[in-house]
């Protein structure tokens, strides 16, 4: 049995090494969203590392495509390919560029990173699977800020009204964007609301309290697309980055990857 505390431990020391490693931004995004893919990936989402491809896997598509450190190091401890190529991140011709790449990795099921696209991609595969009658779930990762985006609308409407109760949709509600509070660059307020006046079913919790977050994911179908709205902080697990929008561009010098890794490791 995965100690999943322990787990998003490894995935935060994995993602602080190599964003320092390879001078790469967005450290505190792929930060905030941990637990949520521990849980996809460790405990929720059936998937099958040695058949990364097989037709009967749930789908997990990290929209965010800017946490793709999180994904990866994600999937390199689950298996699906050695966990020495997190090396390889962010480097010249590495198959780990800074946004995902469906067709670089096995377990990549999305292109990802342009944002506001992958609801929408996923809310297409949950139909196809409806058609198919197979008994497969999608998960899809956004950011709070993506939820600018008048796409990611479109496919909220789309969704009930096909009632895809086989897609689950998470919101990394860090409270951040890349220039601001993502509050007060668009009035996304009230959240919750929102998606449960487009037909949604909606749950709230702590993003970084994994019985809140399980309970959330494994609540039983009530035959509606199901929203978790996962209240996190952006830089979680290291005091220095926490609600600092500075570590939304800013990689770690020694420095910082050093005390950060004293941090995550001490569990403060």
């Amino acid at each position: 049995m995965i100690d999943l505390v322990e787990m998003c431990k490894r995935i935060r020391c994995h993602v602080l090494t190599m964003s320092f490693v390879a001078g790469a931004p967005h450290v505190a995004s792929a930060l905030s969203c941990v637990e949520i893919l521990v849980l996809l990936y460790f405990r929720v989402a059936r998937l099958y590392p040695d058949q990364p491809d097989a037709p009967e896997r749930d789908r997990v598509i990290l929209s965010k495509g800017h946490a793709s450190a999180t994904l990866y190091a994600c999937l390199a401890e689950r298996g699906f390919f050695p966990v020495a190529r997190l090396a390889e991140y962010a480097q010249d011709n590495s198959a780990m560029a800074e946004h995902p790449f469906r067709a670089a990795l096995p377990g990549v099921e999305v292109t990802s990173g342009s944002l506001g696209h992958g609801l929408g991609l996923g809310i297409g595969m949950a139909l196809v699977a409806k058609m198919d009658r197979a008994d497969i779930r999608i998960f899809i990762v956004l950011s709070d800020g993506e939820c600018n985006e008048g796409a990611v609308w479109e496919a909220a409407l789309w969704a009930p009204a096909h009632h895809l109760d086989n897609v689950c949709a998470i919101i990394d509600f860090n409270q951040f964007q890349a220039t601001g509070r993502s509050t007060e660059i668009t009035m996304l307020n009230p959240l919750a609301d929102k998606w449960r006046a487009f037909g949604w079913d909606v749950f709230e919790a702590e993003g970084h309290s994994l019985p809140q977050l399980t309970a959330a994911l494994e609540a039983l179908s009530t035959g509606k697309p199901r929203l978790v709205v996962a209240h996190t902080v952006k830089g979680r697990g290291v005091s220095f980055m926490e609600n600092d929008l500075e570590w939304h561009y800013r990689p770690p010098n020694k420095d910082d990857w050093q005390r950060a890794l004293a941090e995550v490791e001490a569990g403060l």
